[in-house]
């Protein structure tokens, strides 16, 4: 059975691999990895805000309230909803959509509705983060080198070439990892954001007057000025809390204190005092609308900054891609997505993989997104959308765990969540205005993704399902093999099984074709817990069933990476049978599943899980099995 261990209000300061690592320098990485794609988004979201498709001018009353509700934005959906309140529903120390919908299932009755339908949830969300993936290298990139015509106008024609080579490079260096290029990430992005606070103080000097949109009054006078169309200009401020969600993903690398230091300390007034300084400028000179961001920069910095922001959008490109790497290897964990080819780029630190098939899907869409919309401006009518309804899912979870686990803190954070369900359904309603203006990509993409991950999980449970009504059961079997055994043989044989109280397929066909049963025979069965890590004291289980039979349950958290021959080693280590690696052999069987048009799914749906059956990574490489050692036997199966 998987692990229940309930959620508690108290962060998880520390978390798995960085323990050794002092404050300081967790700070520094979490600011170079965290905030990249936060950090970037004031290059984009005040010049967003005056586009032609708002009509909106400069002038004072519209900059102080488009700045105001921006402001108040960060203060409300990225401090006190994600740093303050959401970033406590920690996962044994692990955060992000789909460690939060694994707590809200614990708080409802297995096998229930309620349980079905947050795992729905759950897992939609998780598929607009792959939509996020995609589009927010291409805005970021497109962002940054935009900057070039502000600098050189004649420029214009090669910023989309130049931005696909930035993306192509990034995509192609993802396979040497990220542990050496990450160590100058901090630095970096640190450098960037003392330069958004630079720029920022250098143009509220010559306009203090922007201080007042700090007043959240400007930004419900911006409200009744502008009327019901002025809710449309939420699909703009959104922009500038995009990347909020990811301080909650990556918690479990950094641990809590050092996010909320680097975004209380550093990001956050970095962040703002750039915003008002844009708006300072654009006070000063209203027709800077066109690009407020370089404009407001001093000529002298102008190229600096423009490699400094593609430096940036770079590193927030870097880790949506990573992000993806991370979500995409908790959906296989939980079977929700077949398994795939995991590369570890660092000896050291376990969270740092490569998916190679992840890699090479993104790159091809994220360069089909930047020859489609070809400019910031057209990839922020498709951004924000699946951000603002990531948001609104983490809303509704939040609400479900604080109710049932955090009784001495509901009382607070239950009201908090209708403020915060307001704002997310007012972001959802202003993205979802431009659905056919862009917005249908992520949405569209997303529904995508979704039906694969649904489809692959349903598969499996009709696949196990028809596996186990077909199947043999284990406990008539092994009496009646016995009463005339076959020829027994050394070694270890190790059969794979996913249904614990049924013969494997491979021992039958083993026992078919070569007519032989091994000295010792193990029934194996690998099982993903819903917390991070596996306890020790959890790991292994092993059960005599007589006759040198053995079943052996190995248990694995979501966030690691199966490595069963080693599971099994260090079994011996705490009195249990040892495995010698030479003389020990894996069985598996590999079902070919045949689509049936009378049975659970639909018979498209049983194509596409059939399809991707078919091409999913063999166990040789997903449970780190050495090839030489492993006997796969197939078998048909219809579903």
């Amino acid at each position: 059975m998987a692990s229940t261990v309930p959620a508690t209000p108290a962060s998880h300061d520390s978390s798995h691999g960085h323990g050794k690592q002092g404050l300081a320098g967790l700070v520094v990485g979490a600011i170079g990895v965290v905030f990249g794609d936060i950090g970037t988004s004031p290059l984009y979201t005040l010049k967003e805000a005056f586009s032609p498709h708002f009509g909106l001018v400069g002038n004072h009353d519209t900059v102080l309230g488009i700045l105001s509700l921006v402001f108040w934005a960060l203060m409300i959906v990225v401090t006190l909803k994600y740093v303050s309140i959401i970033m406590r529903a920690d996962n044994e120390g692990e955060g992000g959509i789909m460690a939060l919908m694994t707590l809200a299932q614990r708080t409802l009755p297995k096998g229930g509705k309620s349980a079905y339908v947050v795992g729905i949830l759950g897992i939609f969300g998780a598929s607009l983060f792959f939509g996020d993936s995609v589009i927010t290298p291409a805005i970021s990139v497109l962002g940054a080198v935009e900057g070039l015509e502000v600098a050189a106008p004649g420029l214009h024609e090669y910023i989309v070439p130049i931005t696909l080579l930035i993306l192509v490079a990034v995509f192609v260096a993802q396979r040497f990892g990220t542990e050496k290029v990450g160590k100058v990430f901090g630095p970096i992005t640190s450098l960037w954001f003392l330069s958004l606070a630079a720029i920022g103080i250098h143009n509220i000097i010559d306009a203090p007057e922007v201080l007042k949109a700090l007043n959240p009054m400007w930004g419900a006078r911006f409200f009744l000025e502008h009327g019901a169309h002025s809710v449309l200009i939420l699909g703009v401020v959104v922009l500038a809390v995009t990347g909020g969600e990811a301080l909650y993903a990556d918690m479990g690398h950094f641990g809590v204190k050092p996010i909320r230091y680097g975004w209380y300390i550093l990001v956050l007034p970095s962040l703002m005092l750039n915003y008002l300084g844009q708006g300072a400028f654009v006070l000063e000179h209203p027709d800077a609308v066109i690009n407020p961001f370089f404009e407001a920069v001093p000529q002298w910095a102008l190229y600096p900054m423009i490699l400094l922001a593609t430096a940036a959008a770079v590193i927030a490109s870097q880790a949506v891609i990573t992000g993806a790497y991370s979500v995409a290897r908790q959906a296989m964990q939980l079977g929700y997505i077949p398994r795939m080819g995991i590369k570890h780029t660092s000896s050291a630190t376990i969270g740092q993989i490569y998916i190679p098939y992840i890699n090479w899907l993104l790159m091809i869409m994220v360069i089909a997104v930047v020859l489609m919309f070809r400019s910031s401006t057209a990839l922020a009518s498709a951004y924000g959308i699946s951000v603002s309804a990531t948001m609104l899912i983490d809303t509704l979870l939040l609400a479900l765990v604080a109710n049932a686990l955090w009784p001495k803190w509901r009382l607070w954070v239950l009201p908090l969540c209708v403020v915060f369900f307001i704002v997310d359904v007012g972001f959802v309603i202003a993205n979802g205005a431009k659905f056919f203006d862009g917005a249908w990509f992520p949405v569209m993409l997303g529904l995508i993704v979704f039906t694969l991950l649904r489809t692959w999980r349903r598969g499996r449970e009709l696949l196990h399902a028809e596996i186990q009504k077909e199947g043999i059961q284990l406990d008539s079997f092994l009496p009646g093999l016995m009463l005339a055994p076959p020829v027994r043989v050394p070694g270890t044989a190790v059969f794979m099984t996913a249904q614990t109280g049924v013969v494997p397929h491979a021992l039958l066909h083993n026992l078919k074709h070569n007519k032989v049963l091994h000295e010792r025979n193990v029934f194996l069965t690998v099982e993903t817990l819903t917390v991070p890590y596996a306890p020790k004291d959890k790991r292994l289980k092993m059960d005599s069933i007589g006759d040198d039979f053995y079943r052996v349950l190995v248990r694995f958290g979501f966030m690691e990476t199966p490595d069963v021959p080693l599971a099994l080693m260090r079994s011996c280590d705490k009195g249990g049978m040892y495995f010698d690696p030479m003389d020990t052999t894996y069985f598996a069987s590999r079902e070919t599943v045949v689509a049936s048009a009378h049975r659970g799914m639909p018979v498209w749906r049983d194509r596409i899980f059939a399809f991707m059956h078919r091409n999913a990574a063999p166990a040789t490489g997903f449970f780190r099995i050495p090839g030489n050692r492993l006997v796969e036997l197939g078998a048909q199966v219809e579903i």
